[in-house]
């Protein structure tokens, strides 16, 4: 648990010490800013973002393809906020919440816990492009 929101509360608990500095300085304007910055950090870094995941059980046993990810991934992020609704069309699997994931994971990327990892029609890809499963997700 503390390992997937770990740099999620990290980056609050930044966010809050950088404010309380700036505001016992007299700049309240920046305090809020900063605080509002590092709390935004917070929330991308975090597994809320991410459409509820599914163990890799039951994303194998399924029929829509595949996304490894964990949390703080910024490739994982940038794929997800590419996707947009079409990540509903897609299974996320977080890796560091399934060791079943990080093995299949470790599988398709030589032994490493590379991610994002799509597997589509049991093919591996690590870190596609996120236009190019954009444009598989069409023919799928």
């Amino acid at each position: 648990m503390m390992r997937r929101w770990g740099l999620a509360l990290l980056s609050a608990a930044c966010g809050v010490l950088v404010a309380a500095l700036k505001a016992a300085q007299g700049a309240t304007v920046s305090a809020a800013v900063l605080l509002a910055l590092f709390l935004a950090l917070g929330v991308v870094t975090s597994p809320l973002v991410f459409p509820r995941g599914v163990r890799a059980a039951e994303a194998v046993a399924g029929s829509l393809p595949i996304v490894y990810w964990r949390p703080g991934c910024p490739y994982c992020v940038r794929l997800r906020a590419r996707l947009g609704p079409e990540s509903d069309r897609v299974q996320w699997v977080d890796i560091w919440k399934d060791p079943e994931a990080a093995a299949i994971v470790r599988g398709f990327a030589d032994g490493n816990e590379t991610v994002p990892t799509v597997v589509i029609g049991g093919e591996g890809f690590v870190n596609p492009d996120p236009q190019w499963l954009k444009d598989r997700l069409q023919t799928v």
